[in-house]
């Protein structure tokens, strides 16, 4: 992950603005021109990420949020497509982890992504809320496999049906299974493919933005912020079930 400085975030108008999408069309992802643009989309999401911190915090549940860069740089291809906010374990969760996992294996925790996280996301096309564990945060997905394991799959089936309008998904495979109706069978399937190091998992719901601007009124309204933020509280469960915590410790064992 780039080292550039978190920008402040916006504290105050969370609506998006029709420049927060075209600003990532493809003909203008590559272009430093766009960048006040992108800056701006990338504060507002990481207002929003904070104002789900605080939310988390009330119910038990600490977190830390960060955003993607903004500009085009060789750590993302040189191209601004999707802009992010991560919302990961805390830095007193990442401490124990360590304290888990060892020095030499928890040496690049600190990066976002190399933990199991939330997430809001944002693309010219497409809104996204959703739970994600990186091939990288293998610990995590470790886990939460071992809880499986231990515990058998309803548990975690009766999480993931409380989700439904997310799907869940394998890595970059086209298949997916739809939660609010899975059964233990499908699970189990998932399961047989799943190797946490090898393999993303990914719990997501995605909203089509329309391109044509007088169509895209819908994604501009006041509604749209709280709804993101209250699908991304649904999924706040299926984070304390995954990830590793003091309270879920499946770890080794």
């Amino acid at each position: 992950m780039s080292s550039e400085a978190e920008p402040r975030a916006l504290n105050r108008d969370l609506v998006f603005e029709p420049w927060d999408f075209e600003a990532l069309a493809p003909d203008r992802a590559r272009s430093p021109e766009y960048n006040d643009r992108r800056l701006l989309a990338r504060r507002r999401l990481g207002g929003l990420a904070k104002t789900f911190v605080a939310r988390a915090k009330e119910e038990g549940l600490a977190l830390d949020s960060r955003t993607s860069i903004h500009n085009p740089h060789s750590f993302n291809g040189g191209k601004v497509q999707r802009l992010w906010a991560y919302l990961t374990r805390s830095k007193k969760d990442k401490t124990g982890l360590r304290k888990v996992l060892g020095r030499d294996l928890a040496k690049d925790l600190d990066s976002a992504y190399r933990n199991a996280y939330l997430c809001l996301a944002i693309e010219h096309d497409r809104l996204e809320v959703s739970f994600r564990i990186h091939a990288d945060a293998w610990y995590d997905g470790r886990n939460l496999t071992r809880r499986v394991d231990g515990e058998g799959v309803h548990a975690w089936l009766s999480v993931l049906n409380t989700l439904e309008g997310f799907q869940l998904r394998l890595h970059d495979w086209k298949g997916e299974w739809r939660c609010g109706s899975l059964t233990p069978e499908a699970l189990e399937e998932f399961l047989r493919f799943y190797e946490p190091g090898d393999h993303a998992l990914v719990v997501d719901r995605r909203w089509p933005v329309p391109t044509e601007p007088a169509a895209r009124e819908a994604v501009l309204s006041e509604e749209v912020p709280r709804t993101l933020l209250d699908e991304l509280a649904r999924l706040v469960p299926l984070y304390r079930f995954a990830a590793w915590s003091p309270d879920s410790d499946h770890l080794f064992g």
